[in-house]
């Protein structure tokens, strides 16, 4: 068994870490704001900062929401840097910018430690049921040693890289499902206002080539008017703008990326920030006077 730490327990954070300890792992955690009591109770070691946490733990985790907190969590004071002695392993599950991802693997790199960037997809539902997809960017021994770990958590395991090539996989991956949540939800806004049910719309079309996890899982969520957050349009909004971000770097034209991100800032204006990324299908209805579904 490893001692393993872990920083940063929100919705998803959380339920990682459980499934850490459930293995019989011995967990050293700590948060912004308490840590939950599920995972004390569990026997996870509450710490004063993420120094501690790294003092105790062989591998430390990360799961923070955007890139300057994970900059502050490595390397701002009683960060994980200055508890890191050569030997340990950084392991940073965030989904942050592809390109800050190298800089900091090189920092880690010249304390004589290894890091790992292994951005998630799958939402609370994939870290609850520890299906969640991972997709790790990092040397080939690293990705060994951690991948017990990781299969803990997930299903679906990649090395797809070096640093930064996981993140660059979870820059990819938010593109498709954001373009995915907009054609679902165009469709349904076409079909519920040409008078069709939409809900036997979704049943149809979920026979056929247009079946996608986004049509079962978000077109339901459209239908039934349940946008409470699994993954919210705020975190979304983040990662799209990682890939304008690196779009522009490499000059690349997005377009059809570029229209999501002005859907789901139409949502954040009206208030809907926190709401989860399938409504993102209230912009169409605002810019259309007309909703897929109403309320149940």
């Amino acid at each position: 068994m490893s001692k393993l730490g872990f920083i940063g327990l929100g919705i998803m954070g959380t339920p990682m870490a459980a499934h850490l300890i459930k293995a019989g792992h011995t967990l050293f955690v700590t948060t912004l704001g308490p840590v939950p009591a599920e995972l004390t109770a569990a026997g996870a070691t509450a710490c004063a900062s993420a120094q501690e946490v790294t003092q105790h733990a062989d591998i430390i985790f990360l799961m923070l929401p955007d890139t300057p907190d994970v900059n502050k969590v490595l390397f701002g004071e009683n960060g994980v840097a200055s508890g890191l002695t050569a030997g340990k392993t950084v392991v940073d599950m965030s989904s942050i910018s592809p390109m800050e991802t190298k800089v900091f693997a090189q920092k880690i790199n010249a304390l004589g430690c290894e890091y790992l960037d292994a951005p998630v997809s799958g939402g609370e539902v994939g870290a609850k049921a520890a299906s969640l997809t991972i997709m790790v960017g990092g040397s080939q021994a690293a990705f060994d040693l951690v991948k017990p770990l990781f299969e803990l958590m997930g299903k679906n395991i990649t090395l797809v890289g070096g640093n930064g090539d996981g993140q660059t996989t979870k820059v990819a991956n938010q593109i498709i499902v954001a373009l995915n949540i907009a054609a679902v939800g165009e469709a349904l806004l076409f079909a519920s206002k040409a008078g069709a049910d939409p809900a036997k719309v979704r049943a149809a079309l979920m026979g056929g080539f247009a079946s996608s996890r986004i049509l079962e899982v978000h077109g339901e969520r459209m239908i039934n008017r349940t946008f409470n957050p699994g993954f919210r349009i705020k975190l979304h909004q983040k990662d799209l703008g990682l890939a304008m971000q690196g779009a522009r770097e490499l000059g690349l034209a997005l377009p059809q990326t570029a229209g999501a991100v002005q859907l789901m800032q139409v949502c954040a204006a009206n208030g809907m920030a926190d709401l989860d990324h399938s409504a993102l299908v209230k912009a169409l209805e605002l810019m259309g006077n007309h909703e897929v579904a109403s309320a149940k």
